[in-house]
C-alpha cells in the first residue's frame, strides 16, 4: 500500500470531499477508486477492509483508515496543518466542527423531500449568516492575521474555504456583509496548491445533483 494515498468513495462530494481538499492543500497527489454500484461496496465489506463497514476509506502509509474525522486528523497532523500545540489544535477543532455542522446541512439538502428543500435552504442561509460566518469574521478581525489560527495555514482555513464555496453555491452573495471573509476567500483561494484544486479538471467534485442522489440511494440502499 505504498505510493499515493488511495481514496475509496463514490464519485461525489459527500464525506470524502473535505479529505480531498486537505490532501490537495497539502500538495499530496492521490488516486481514487470509485464505488459505483452496490456490489462495489459489498466487495469492500466482504474483503474486511472497512473497519465499521462504512466509507470513506483511505489507504495511506500502510493503513486502511476509516472515519472522516480520524482520516482528516491524520492528514492535517502529517502535513503540518494542525497547529503547533494543544491550544492551537483546540481552536482548529472548534472552527472545523463549526464548518462541519454547516456543510452537513448542505450535504444532506439534495436528499431531502422536495417540499422541505426551500425551507431547509433558507435555514442554511440563516445559520450561515447569523451563527457561523460571524464567528470567523470576528476571529479574523480580533487577531488581524491572514489565517484563523497561529497566522499559518491550517485545516481550519481549508475547511472554512470549502464551506464558504458550498454556501455560495446556495446563495452567491452570502458574503456581502462579511468583508474580512471575502478577503480571506481571495487569499486562501490563491494559495498555489488550493488554486490548482479549484481549476477545472481537478479531483474536486461538482455539487450533488438529482442523478447522483439516485446513484447514492441505490449504492447505500437508502
Amino acid at each position: 500500500m505504498a505510493g499515493k494515498p488511495k481514496l475509496h468513495y463514490t464519485k461525489g462530494r459527500g464525506k470524502m470531499e473535505s479529505i480531498r481538499w486537505l490532501l490537495a492543500a497539502a500538495g499530496v497527489e492521490f488516486e481514487e477508486e470509485f464505488i459505483e454500484t452496490k456490489e462495489d461496496l459489498e466487495k469492500l465489506r466482504n474483503d474486511g477492509v472497512l473497519l465499521f463497514q462504512q466509507v470513506p476509506m483511505v489507504e495511506m502509509d500502510g493503513m486502511r483508515m476509516v472515519q472522516t474525522r480520524a482520516i482528516a486528523n491524520y492528514i492535517s497532523t502529517k502535513y503540518n496543518l494542525y497547529g503547533k500545540d494543544l491550544k492551537e489544535r483546540a481552536w482548529i477543532d472548534m472552527y472545523v466542527e463549526g464548518t462541519t455542522d454547516l456543510m452537513g446541512m448542505i450535504m444532506y439538502l439534495p436528499f431531502q423531500p422536495a417540499d422541505t428543500k426551500e425551507k431547509n435552504l433558507a435555514l442554511i442561509i440563516e445559520r450561515a449568516t447569523t451563527r457561523y460566518f460571524p464567528v470567523y469574521e470576528k476571529a479574523l478581525k480580533d487577531h488581524g492575521q491572514d489565517y484563523l489560527v497561529g497566522n499559518k495555514l491550517s485545516w481550519a482555513d481549508v475547511h472554512l474555504l470549502e464551506a464558504i464555496l458550498m454556501v455560495e453555491e446556495c446563495k452567491p452573495d452570502v458574503l456581502s456583509a462579511f468583508p474580512l471573509l471575502q478577503a480571506f476567500k481571495g487569499r486562501i483561494s490563491n494559495i498555489p496548491t488550493i488554486k490548482k484544486f479549484l481549476q477545472p479538471g481537478s479531483q474536486r467534485k461538482p455539487p450533488t445533483d438529482e442523478k447522483f442522489v439516485a446513484v447514492v440511494r441505490k449504492i447505500f440502499n437508502i
